[in-house]
């Protein structure tokens, strides 16, 4: 009889070690990223209007996410009959960008810098926020790759043009992706209620090419149909606002808006995007751990993330 792991070797409990994102091994040397899947730090929430917190979201999301830490035998779906993230994807954790107190254009030249680096690497950038303006410089470092459609889950349109001066906050990253002329639309999915956004906004966002659907919208559609709005044969980067689920499983976040999404709802339309289109990056944002004693909102973002880019790399190799 083999002997197992726990026997020759230690055990490495989740709770046990440093809280990398799933427990991967840390790459401090930008230039030296040799993997599938790079994650990265961006501990920055000076553009929130209401509630900070965000800017501990990446440290709450990688304790989280060490929960997940399955070791290197992947983890094996019974539904879908798969094993995901087996060792041969390469998931390594980068750090996090530097955050200059009160700056946000060198903090987002900072949070730019990092995915370039991982973009050189040909590793998938994964970026954990902080508020949504660190979409903007995601998006902003896709400058000389091919174009980019951009699928937004989200309660919030994030489309404000201009506020009193502030056109790099958390409800800007929309619209600022929308000008760029290498992202080709948007997909934004889960908008609902009462918006930062005026009327104006929705107007100008359906011009620039948006497809605008609320959660009720999505689940009558149902996630294949939502997915296939998106035009086929596109590069997809995804950006998750945590806030885009019910508060009833995401309190931990600085705007939280009742009637969101529950777990599988946006799962299965992750799961489905994996399987039909090409995913180029993905940020998750606003998860501010302070606003949960539970910590079941950084469980959440842990827990879609690992999934979704077992889906991703899964697709890939079946494919």
């Amino acid at each position: 009889m083999a002997e197992h792991g726990y026997e020759g070797g230690r055990l490495n409990l989740p709770f046990v070690g440093i809280s990398t994102f799933g427990k991967r091994p840390y790459v401090e040397d930008w230039a030296a990223i040799d993997a599938d899947v790079a994650v990265m730090g961006a501990p920055f929430d000076f553009g929130t209007q209401w509630r900070s917190g965000a800017r501990f979201g990446p440290r709450g999301v990688r304790e989280a996410s060490t929960l997940f830490s399955f070791g290197h035998a992947g983890a094996y779906d019974h539904e879908d009959d798969a094993t995901y993230l087996p060792s041969s994807v390469r998931i390594v954790d980068i750090g996090d960008a530097d955050i200059v107190h009160t700056d946000t254009h060198r903090s987002h030249d900072n949070i730019e810098a990092g995915v370039r680096a991982m973009l050189r690497a040909a590793a998938l950038p994964v970026v954990i926020g902080g508020d949504h303006s660190i979409n903007i410089p995601c998006i902003n470092a896709f400058d000389d790759q091919d174009d980019i459609h951009i699928l937004q889950i989200d309660a919030h349109l994030d489309f404000v043009d201009e506020r009193h001066g502030v056109r790099f906050g958390h409800g800007n990253p929309m619209r600022r992706a929308a000008e760029k002329p290498y992202v080709t639309g948007l997909t934004q999915v889960g908008i609902r209620n009462v918006s930062s956004t005026a009327r104006e906004g929705y107007e100008d966002a359906r011009a620039m090419g948006s497809d605008i659907l609320s959660v009720r919208q999505a689940r009558k559609l149902g996630p294949k149909a939502v997915i296939a709005r998106i035009p086929a044969g596109s590069r997809v980067y995804v950006t998750i606002d945590i806030d885009a689920f019910c508060p009833s499983i995401a309190p931990g976040t600085g705007t939280p808006s009742h009637g969101g999404f529950l777990y599988y709802d946006v799962l299965e339309m992750l799961q489905h995007l994996a399987n039909t289109h090409e995913v180029v990056g993905i940020d998750l944002v606003e998860v501010a751990p302070d606003y949960d004693s539970t910590g079941s909102t950084s469980v959440l973002a842990a827990q879609l993330l690992l999934n979704f880019l077992g889906f991703i790399f899964h697709a890939r190799s079946v494919g």
